[in-house]
């Protein structure tokens, strides 16, 4: 028998004039040791399942109908208090954002222990010694001074650690893990994953992992169940899944894949439309409105599930892939009839600005007088340039300066030293009145696009912003600019009397776009603008960044710690660690041809779409921590973390030197390829 077995299970959200079908009758089961992957889009039902087992639904959820039962028990059946037994002890979970999961006003160390103290009934020096045991086993540095650390006090990977910490601190015997990488850098994603897959062995748990990443889990799980519109539509082992999709909307989730478009030099897959409305879900293929095959069948009923000679299973009449395929057999097959775009090829010119020797030093103060005893060096030394219509990707971990280097360029901090030249006026040396002249030639596209919204503005306010300030115009050829910038992003005029809340991430990211290009300005950068979507509207976003860059003629920083996006939609590449830039190149050439050691790593730990590369990569990537950049290692400052440090690297810093003929340049004394 099953550890878990969901039967039949329908979740509704009780809204004030309607009600949401967001899980409407699945059924799935998880063996004891097993991993289970669920994928799909933002709204698809993914944390719903979760959040349904767990029975932690949100304000307006009503008592999940169907069953669920674990190790034989229905825990639908159950009263509340028999329920928060088992929450936290027989089940654990990880929440999508810890920050907001973790009680700021309480220590790591009192927050793990409460768990134990509940459940096992200890008393509080015992329930800390645990916490400490679990931290150490999740492989928190220095656990016992964590233990006393509050949540901010945390990196985003610690405190993703110790929310797993608290899911592990019972041992329980079903642990759902829900977009657990969600907002990490592709190393500490790597550990967390690792972690995850090191403690399933260890404890012989169950794992269900709940993501909108293929390529998180193409090594991770045994099998995977894809959902779309609150329905499983189809289910089957990883391999097979990952080689041979045979539902339609799983093959156009693999063609939406950012390395796919920067492989074959075409324009990425959109998944037309959007989603079914769940509150009055269709009688019909819910897929059929978005799907590329659909015929008059589709839109007329139900598709029922069917099972391939395989054990593949999937709801569709018209399935995509090939019928008969198993083993060694299995290779990706993507269907003849995808429509794969040329890129679009915008002319490079001459250089719009020229960043040379760029230095951001922090403070460190202490006391009322606020004495300085130390420096955080988050820039030193950074030059590069950027042509007009070209796009210079920007990569490296959480914490290599990254978005320093984009503030000091739109205005938002002040250099230190150094020269930031827009057509040939330095930025750097302007004073603020002219720099403010001069904002419009810059502009910023938000990782946050809500976040960075008045909620009280409607958006046409939020884009006018910009012209208003500028004094650009008069208020009807601000409202013709509005209109006309809302059209180049792909939104009706009709959105632009609604709130930021009222539009989905997508949306609201195409909003930010049409607000940075309100002053027509001539470089925008864009830091991590789609890292927190999923990978169908990931593709919308770049493919429409991609079509204005062409038809606009603009420039690109674009800022990401995933190089697989970087890939796809950058000329050049610049590869940043502890405020040093490390390497730069081509594209293609820093990604297939890497010189620095920093950047293989990095390259090895990104997640891929393939079942067979991820396993072979487990051991791969970049290893440690990063050192604090108060105090960087002398040198090189990788070499602490390099598998081919010498002495040498020690005692001189490695100056960017060039590796051929092509502008690719590195700074390593001992370089991967020569």
């Amino acid at each position: 028998m099953a550890l878990l077995e969901v039967q039949n299970l329908h979740t509704q959200i009780k809204l004030k004039r309607s009600v949401v079908q967001a899980v409407d009758g699945i059924s799935f089961s998880v063996e004891a040791g097993e991993t289970i992957g669920i994928v799909g889009e933002s709204g698809c039902g993914k944390t719903m399942t979760a959040m349904s087992i767990m029975r932690l639904l949100p304000n307006g959820g009503s008592s999940p109908e169907g069953s669920i039962f674990l190790d034989g028990r229905d825990l639908l059946q159950l009263d509340e208090e028999e329920m928060a037994g088992v929450r936290g002890n027989e089940i654990g979970m990880i929440f999508q954002d810890p920050m907001t999961s973790l009680n700021p006003t309480m220590t790591i160390g009192r927050q793990i222990s409460e768990s134990v103290r509940i459940h096992r009934g200890t008393g509080k020096k015992e329930a800390h010694e645990r916490a400490v045991e679990v931290l150490q086993l999740v492989g928190m540095p220095s656990p016992m001074q964590r233990a006393q650390d509050y949540p901010h006090q945390l990196s985003g990977g610690m405190r993703q650690r110790a929310m797993i910490a608290i899911a592990l601190a019972n041992e329980p015997k079903l642990l759902i893990a829900d977009e657990p990488t969600t907002a990490l850098d592709v190393t500490v994603q790597k550990q967390i994953l690792e972690l995850i897959d090191s403690l399933r062995e260890r404890l012989g748990m169950a794992v269900i992992l709940v993501t909108h990443d293929l390529g998180v889990i193409a090594g991770r799980a045994d099998r995977v169940n894809v959902m779309y519109a609150g329905r499983i539509v189809e289910t089957t082992q990883t391999e097979r899944l990952y080689a041979n999709p045979r539902h339609p909307y799983t093959e156009a989730l693999f063609d939406s894949l950012p390395e796919r478009g920067a492989e074959s030099g075409t324009r990425l897959y959109s998944i037309p439309g959007l989603p079914p409305d769940l509150t009055d879900p269709p009688k019909v293929c819910r897929f059929s409105p978005r799907c590329r095959y659909a015929q008059d069948d589709c839109r007329a009923q139900d598709p029922p599930y069917r099972v391939d000679e395989v054990g593949h299973e999937f709801a569709c009449f018209h399935p995509v892939g090939a019928a008969e395929r198993s083993g060694e057999d299995l290779k990706v097959t993507l269907s003849e009839a995808t429509s794969r775009q040329e890129l679009p090829a915008g002319e490079i010119g001459d250089v719009l600005l020229e960043v040379s020797d760029l230095v951001k030093d922090y403070p460190i103060t202490k006391g009322l007088l606020r004495r300085q005893i130390g420096t955080v060096s988050a820039v030193a030394g950074v030059s590069f340039t950027i042509r007009r219509g070209e796009t210079v990707g920007l990569v490296g971990e959480s914490g290599c300066g990254k978005t320093t280097v984009a503030k000091l360029i739109v205005g938002l901090e002040d250099t230190t030293s150094g020269a930031m030249k827009l057509s040939g006026a330095d930025l750097a040396a302007l004073k603020a009145r002219d720099r403010r002249k001069r904002s419009k030639d810059v502009q910023l596209m938000f990782q946050d696009s809500y976040a960075a919204m008045d909620p009280r503005m409607r958006v046409r306010t939020v884009v006018r912003e910009p012209l208003d300030i500028q004094k650009v115009g008069d208020k009807a050829a601000r409202e013709a600019r509005i209109r006309e910038l809302f059209d180049q992003v792909g939104l009706p005029a009709s959105a632009l009397e609604r709130y930021p809340h009222e539009f989905s991430g997508g949306q609201r990211q195409r909003v930010g776009f049409a607000r940075a290009l309100a002053p027509a300005p001539k470089l925008i950068v864009a830091d991590e603008p789609v890292s927190a979507l999923d990978v169908s509207i990931q593709s919308q976003v770049l493919n429409l960044m991609k079509d204005l860059q062409t038809e606009l003629g603009l420039s690109y920083l674009f800022i990401s710690h995933d190089l697989s996006v970087v890939r796809y939609l950058s000329d050049r590449i610049g590869v940043m660690y502890l405020g040093k830039l490390v390497e730069i190149g081509p594209a293609e050439a820093v990604y297939s041809r890497p010189i620095h050691h920093y950047t293989r790593g990095l390259l090895d730990t990104i997640p891929v779409a393939d079942p067979e590369v991820e396993k072979a990569k487990a051991s791969a990537g970049v290893a440690g921590e990063l050192p604090s950049a108060i105090d960087p290692p002398s040198g090189c400052r990788f070499r602490t973390r390099c598998p081919a440090a010498q002495e040498l690297c020690a005692q001189v810093e490695p100056p960017l030197a060039p590796f051929g003929s092509d502008g690719h340049e590195a700074a390593c004394h001992f370089p991967i390829w020569k």
